[in-house]
């Protein structure tokens, strides 16, 4: 017994070498390996920020145990998947707690040849040293999809030292493969600090000799890092029994519960008498809406990101009172700042995470705001942190940018629903949110890219695929059909929130009977109905058969106007009344629906008409048609030469592109080198100014007629438009000259009608 149990430790350079000889295995009973990419990634920033990442339990092995336990090497050794052990690599030790931790580390530092668990591709792990040198933790460490670009980036070093990207399988091929990357990357910048010193560029040189000396520090770091980083473990003596190990390794996985990092912080702050679970038994009854035990944790994070923008476990530690935190200011200074200082200030910074999470929670719910009529249709629970915090911060805005900001939370909230923005690494992605739109409350210039995103890529969302609720698009959907009022099938009212929920239109049987398993469950074909509805309405039926009856008693015109705001268009509703329904009409319906979705996604969420009364709405998407055909009639009658166009028009739609491009590396420059495409630049006013400019105006001047009368209806189609786009009351009068002006555009501009 006394030799049963040896605490021992091991440096990182020793574990690399003993994983690369294949010296641990795994016994058959422990769970597959099944962290995600993310998990990787923060194990790797663990270890390089000198973090604990808890002792390994070993059990000194042999050869009748490896047989017995039927082990393998850790997932991806030497590329051979599920290889048993004696087929590569000499065996040591038989893992019994840590598999997740060596299996992750193995394929960040070895790049088997095979993909993470339920992915299609292979990940890649790279340090970026220009922002770990910059103690920019949360953007040095990432991973990537090994695509062509990757695999070109892998294959080329000046690439790599370009976008000071190390790989972090350089380190498994040991220390001298580090040093001859670092001299490459040092002789890299030194090229282009001569250049620089050559040309009279100081700042070039100057930044380029700060990137040399970064590599010299990082390449020091890495040697210490290798060498001293301690894992700990515990080895089992090879001579215990098979039973005895067993009942070991279920102790340590069955018994107790996790601590998670809200009972870490209790903990901590019982000494400074601060009875934490107290104040959360407390909050907790405000908050009871969202079903998540999480909120604890998320109070927390709120009011470190109030505190300072950041949120990961290591943030909240600094939340303690009288805790010092290290500061590096911008001329590279470092000092110590307490955050908190008392219990008072503590439980007051509490009470205002409360608050502001409570407040967030009622805007959700809001059904003309965001439509989470229920706990299980919130998009994203995890999103809560940042959108309170985002809250909180607009109202501490001065007052004439409040209503701004606001704006500008809906269009991160909606982007971040539907690019899935918060499925992965939650605290970081909060953080850097939280930064970018607040900096964007005070600057219109510093729109973050996310935006731009979204803007260019939700007409390729597939939401056929979107067929399990609780998915952040199926619930983002699901809460647009609530703002846009959705009428009860029976009563035609907008029904309570408490009475909906979402049902199949063609119903599930038929689809079950008819259809790829899973292809009527898409939230195309799915829609809030109360239950009663469902059964008195839908009855499991076809709706070519229950449509029909409900026309009978209520009216086509008025079924129609329903159905219509639950996003089913006129085409949609023809599709549906089809005698000999079909899996083709079945089709059909889903197209044309998605149709009418991606549009109301547009006109509300990206056209920001959501904030508009429904006639206000109507307004803007004419005034819309009408500024798109002006465009097209200045492309047509310009022939599309950019060079007629007035000097001071070209340089602020020039420099509006170029800011653009700048903020989205996606952004396609090429694209927007003909006219035709620069007007989707052009705001109402440079239109004026182009077609009643001296030069240009005769080519227009048999459309229009008098200048004068064109100038007048500019100022009237003008006015409404920046009422509407501004939040601005518009009288009747300019709401009259308005519409008449966007009669008199219309009528102008369109193509004339041939009578038969």
């Amino acid at each position: 017994m006394k030799n049963a149990q040896k605490p021992d430790h091991i440096s990182l350079n020793t574990l690399i070498s003993r994983l690369k000889e294949g010296r641990f295995v795994i016994p058959d009973f422990q769970r597959d390996f099944e962290w995600g990419p993310w998990d990787i990634r923060d194990l790797i920033r663990s270890i390089f920020l000198d973090y604990y990442i808890g002792s390994l339990l070993l059990w000194k092995g042999k050869s009748d145990n490896f047989k017995a336990l039927s082990c393998e090497h850790v997932r991806g050794f030497e590329g051979i998947q599920n290889a048993p052990y004696e087929s590569c690599g000499e065996p040591e030790h038989i893992v019994l707690d840590g598999q997740q931790r060596l299996t992750a580390l193995y394929y960040a530092l070895f790049m088997p040849e095979i993909p993470l668990p339920k992915r299609a591709n292979r990940a890649v792990y790279f340090v970026r040293i220009d922002r770990f040198m910059a103690e920019e933790y949360d953007g040095a460490f990432h991973y990537e999809w090994l695509n062509k670009k990757y695999k070109k980036i892998l294959a080329n070093p000046e690439l790599q030292y370009a976008g000071h990207i190390f790989p972090l399988s350089i380190l498994s091929a040991g220390g001298r493969a580090t040093l001859l990357w670092i001299q490459g990357y040092e002789a890299y910048w030194k090229t282009k600090v001569e250049v620089a010193e050559e040309s009279g560029k100081e700042n070039a040189a100057q930044i380029g000799r700060m990137h040399i000396e970064n590599g010299s520090q990082f390449d020091s770091f890495v040697e210490e890092l290798t060498g001293q980083y301690q894992i700990s473990f515990v080895e089992l003596d090879r001579d215990i029994g098979l039973d005895k190990v067993c009942d070991i390794f279920t102790q340590i996985n069955s018994k107790g519960v996790a601590l998670d990092v809200f009972d870490l912080i209790n903990a901590m702050l019982k000494p400074r008498h601060i009875q934490l679970k107290h104040m959360w038994r407390e909050a907790s009854r405000k908050l009871e809406f969202v079903e998540s035990g999480k909120m604890n944790v998320y109070v927390l994070q709120v009011m470190s990101i109030l505190c300072q923008a950041y949120c990961s476990p290591k943030y909240l530690y600094f939340l303690l009172p009288g805790q010092e935190k290290p500061v590096r200011d911008h001329d590279g200074t470092r000092r110590d700042e307490i955050l908190i200082p008392d219990k008072v200030d503590f439980t007051k910074r509490w009470n205002e995470a409360v608050d502001a999470l409570e407040d967030a929670v009622e805007h959700l719910q809001h059904p003309q705001e965001f439509g989470v009529i229920s706990s299980k249709y919130i998009p994203y629970v995890s999103i809560l942190p940042a959108f309170a915090a985002l809250q909180a911060a607009a109202k501490k805005c001065p007052s004439e940018i409040r209503l701004s900001a606001q704006r500008k939370i809906r269009h991160w909230y909606w982007a971040s629903i539907f690019l899935n923005r918060y499925s992965g690494s939650v605290a970081s992605t909060s953080a850097r949110d939280f930064i970018a739109m607040t900096k964007w409350y005070e600057d219109e210039n510093a729109e973050p890219e996310l935006i731009f995103e979204f803007k260019h890529r939700f007409r390729n969302i597939d939401l056929r695929r979107e067929i399990r609720r609780g998915s952040s698009i199926y619930n983002g959907i699901f809460n647009l059909l609530i703002i846009q009022g959705a009428r009860d099938w029976i009563t035609g009212n907008v029904a309570k929130k408490g009475d909906l929920d979402d049902h199949h239109i063609v119903p599930q049987s038929w689809g079950q009977a008819h259809l790829k398993k899973g292809a009527v469950d898409t939230i195309l074909n799915r829609t809030p109905l109360t239950a009663d509805t469902n059964r008195a309405v839908i009855n499991d039926r076809l709706p070519n058969e229950y449509l029909p009856e409900w026309i009978s008693k209520n009216g086509e015109d008025s079924v129609r106007a329903t159905l219509e705001s639950h996003f089913i268009s006129p085409l949609a509703f023809d599709i549906l009344l089809r005698p000999k329904f079909s899996v083709e009409d079945y089709d059909a319906f889903i197209a044309e629906r998605n149709r009418t979705i991606v549009a109301a996604m547009e006109a509300l969420l990206i056209k920001e008409r959501l904030d508009l009364a429904a006639n206000l709405r109507s307004l803007d998407a004419d005034i819309e048609l009408v500024e798109l055909s002006i465009r097209s009639k200045v492309a047509v009658l310009l022939k599309n030469e950019w060079e007629r166009i007035p000097e001071h028009v070209k340089q602020k739609v020039d420099a509006r592109i170029s800011s653009t491009a700048r903020k989205n590396a996606a952004f396609d420059l090429d694209r927007y080198q003909s006219l035709i495409a620069k007007l989707e630049f052009f705001d109402l006013r440079e239109l004026q100014d182009v077609i009643t400019s001296k030069v240009i105006w005769p080519d227009f001047q048999t459309m229009f007629g008098a200048k004068e009368a064109l100038i007048t209806k500019f100022d009237q189609l003008a006015e409404l438009r920046n009422s509407i786009r501004h939040s601005r009351v518009a009288d009747e009068i300019t709401t009259k000259e308005g519409e008449a002006a966007i009669l008199w555009f219309t009528r102008i501009c369109s193509p004339p009608t041939t009578q038969t």
